[in-house]
């Protein structure tokens, strides 16, 4: 009886969590990982409320997290509960399998209540690195072959990566004896947490390699043999899969990024694969049509310009682009004719003109009426 009496005494455990009796299995552990994460010991340290607050929150979640054990307590209250495991009323540590879950992420640990833990490799991913190459517009447009000048840490051939001194090897961490983690003892329950001597390696160097330093890698300059591909534009990457820094202790290597800067044309524009210029004729080649030779970035490519061209009209030759890039065809020229006036006459010039001028009378007035002046013309 007197057992029944003390289990009554305590707080109910939904309302420990702050969660309606009809709350789902998700809104419970949100509502413990939120609070906990308050009243963590190590959020708290030298406050016996706030530790005995997480027990109380510890202990409510261990039962409303398992369907069994909230069923009987939704029937029978903390009588249904109490009492049944080793630790306090109701708390069964194997409830926190997933504990690194909640926790690992903010407290950098995830093995509690005697869980296992795994070592952690010494291995580390290599750095990726990053070069600029600048090419010619021409270059870019066909492709060329260059050469790169990459500084890059590269793995030591002396003790190959290991860090250790040729013929010896990387002793057990005394601090962790090989485990990788220490632990320590915080309120009710232990924290196994990564090493600080070995950083979760279990093992320390202790006969460095003298050409490295234990580092494992050197630093070294190399030459890369860049492909530029034929169609590549200002701003493109080029990667190079495992010609970054070397891995550390033996960890893969990163990767190299080319970024490719391309001139600009003396008079072409590249608009994607598409080319476009502007080519000057006089008024009376306009007038009277001419056939013209206009630059390709392959040669000359001659134009039929027809009788009575207007200034600012374009024409379009295929295939005179740039070519795709990984891919087949080329984009097109756009040329665009632009009626040049000359500055200076000579006499007879202007004789001529004059009298072209009378033979070519033009009324000098705007072609087409703006939109609202249209609207306007409507309602008048």
């Amino acid at each position: 009886m007197g057992e029944f009496l003390a289990a009554n005494t305590k707080r109910d455990f939904y309302e420990v969590l702050g969660v309606p009796r009809v709350a789902t299995d998700v809104e419970i552990k949100s509502a413990y990982r939120k609070l906990a994460m308050t009243y963590h010991p190590d959020r708290n340290p030298n406050n016996p409320d706030a530790e005995e607050k997480f027990k109380e929150l510890t202990e409510a979640y261990a039962i409303l997290a398992d369907s069994e054990k909230r069923s009987l307590y939704d029937r029978f209250g903390h009588a249904g509960v109490g009492g049944s495991t080793g630790g306090p009323a109701g708390f069964d540590p194997a409830i926190f399998q997933d504990f690194g879950d909640i926790f690992g992420d903010i407290f950098g640990f995830g093995d509690m209540f005697g869980q296992g833990g795994r070592r952690r490799s010494r291995a580390q991913r290599g750095a990726d690195l990053r070069e600029d190459l600048h090419l010619e517009f021409d270059e870019a447009v066909f492709g060329t072959d260059k050469q790169v000048n990459v500084r890059r840490h590269e793995t030591c051939d002396a003790c190959r990566g290991a860090g250790a001194a040729p013929g010896k090897a990387p002793v057990t961490c005394r601090s962790c004896n090989g485990r990788g983690q220490v632990r320590y003892q915080q309120g009710f329950f232990s924290i196994a947490r990564t090493c600080p001597t070995c950083q979760g390696a279990g093992s320390v160097i202790t006969d460095p390699c003298p050409k490295c330093k234990g580092e494992g890698r050197l630093l070294r300059e190399r030459v890369v043999e860049a492909k530029v591909p034929a169609g590549v534009e200002d701003g493109t990457r080029i990667r190079f899969t495992g010609l970054g820094e070397a891995g550390a202790f033996g960890g893969p290597a990163g990767d190299l990024y080319v970024v490719l800067h391309v001139k600009e044309h003396a008079f072409f524009e590249r608009e994607g694969n598409d080319l476009h210029c502007v080519v000057p004729i006089s008024f009376p080649q306009a007038a009277l049509g001419i056939e013209i030779m206009v630059p390709t970035l392959e040669g000359e490519h001659k134009l039929k310009v027809p009788e009575g061209t207007q200034s600012g009209t374009t024409f379009r030759i295929r295939n005179k682009g740039v070519p795709v890039l990984n891919g087949h065809g080329k984009g097109d020229l756009y040329v665009e004719v632009r009626i040049q006036t000359p500055g200076k006459l000579s006499k007879r010039q202007r004789e001529l003109l004059a009298e072209l001028g009378e033979l070519s009378p033009v009324e000098n007035k705007p072609q087409h009426a703006s939109l609202l002046g249209r609207v306007k013309d409507m309602f008048a």
